[in-house]
């Protein structure tokens, strides 16, 4: 494991994709930041830093925008050769760091972005496993640490800690599970309303194009089981696990979406930059497919709690071709909101009314 810094100033012209990008009447889209190889999920420090993950990369990068212009004109890796970190978190002055079995934790990082310390090991009893083994990891109401562990497979029944969502006490102690029967989650966030946890969850491969539908999900009390691998979008029995169980003893997604576009990264907007219509609703990242005949999703939608969902921010595939893929959200203290794309290793902004 190696750890290092490095600043790089940030170009701030206006690049051409803005134009690619469809957003509604008021909304416009820039470019935050660049040159974050396979940039994944993000959190926010009490600075403003911006912390990045990364899936394939092995680093963890920090970007900052120090001039409030809208553009992060400083960067820093932070982590290298780490093994598939893709899940940050921030709590109290320290960076929490999700790799494939562990979760690391950085100290007062962001006074030490030039030279961070070696991190604290908070928990290392995941799972070791590649296949669905990176992880999105955040911090809820209840002050715990949020952990998914993936099915190691495409279909299987592996039992716990497999295909459940798992939290601990940030010291990583009271390791529990909240949650089962979810094939993989690499989003989630809570209503800031009810407190409530709300959570993307990726469907199985290999049952056509448009089976299973993709999920969002609400946990309303602890232990709840969500269906995978028995049954999928609560109405599509699994050809070969469905016969051990009914669709109706597990809970059904408060949203459903196509098949294969790959819901990762979601966020309840809780800022006042935009609109009304948006506050409090939700965005969510559609990764986009791999595996489907005629390609969709790349793209972000906006979700209410009521179940309603539309297009927010298109563009990233036109006529078959792929130029970016969303990942994760993330809303700015003044409001603005953040989208990271791992196929061009960028970060855009989007902003209303300005």
């Amino acid at each position: 494991m190696r750890f290092c810094f490095m600043i790089i100033f940030m170009f701030t012209a206006v690049y051409g994709f803005a134009a690619e990008i469809a957003l509604p009447d008021g909304f416009s889209i820039s470019l935050y930041a660049e040159r974050l190889h396979g940039a994944r999920s993000m959190a926010l420090g009490d600075d403003g830093t911006v912390y990045v993950g990364t899936r394939s990369t092995g680093n963890v990068y920090a970007v900052r925008d120090t001039d409030n212009d809208g553009v992060a004109d400083r960067r820093w890796i932070i982590a290298k050769q780490l093994n598939s970190p893709n899940g940050v978190a921030f709590r109290d002055g320290s960076l929490y760091v999700a790799e494939i079995s562990r979760v690391l934790r950085f100290d007062n990082i962001g006074s030490e972005l030039s030279n961070p310390q070696s991190p604290a090991v908070v928990f290392d009893k995941l799972p070791d496993d590649g296949h669905h083994g990176w992880k999105y990891i955040a911090f809820g109401p209840d002050g715990r640490l949020y952990i998914p562990v993936g099915a190691p497979c495409n279909i299987c029944d592996e039992g716990l800690p497999y295909a459940a969502l798992h939290s601990i006490k940030p010291d990583g102690s009271d390791f529990r599970t909240e949650a089962q029967g979810i094939r993989n989650t690499v989003g989630f966030d809570w209503d800031p309303e009810t407190k409530k946890l709300w959570f993307t969850d990726n469907g199985r491969d290999w049952l056509g194009d448009n089976l299973p539908p993709e999920e969002l999900n609400r946990i309303d009390s602890r232990n709840q089981h969500f269906g995978y691998p028995y049954c999928h979008a609560g109405e599509v029995s699994d050809p070969e696990f469905g016969d051990k169980a009914d669709c109706a003893d597990f809970v059904k997604p408060q949203v459903t979406f196509q098949a294969h576009t790959a819901p990762l990264g979601m966020k309840f907007y809780d800022g006042e930059m935009f609109s009304e219509k948006y506050r409090n609703g939700m965005f969510i990242a559609q990764h986009g497919s791999w595996n489907r005949s005629t390609k969709v999703g790349y793209r972000v939608m906006f979700g209410t709690p009521e179940g309603e969902k539309e297009p927010f921010a298109e563009g990233w595939l036109k006529d078959g071709d792929v130029t970016g893929r969303p990942v994760d959200i993330l809303v700015l203290n003044d409001g603005s909101m953040l989208v990271s794309d791992d196929r061009q290793g960028r970060i855009y902004r989007i902003t209303y009314g300005k």
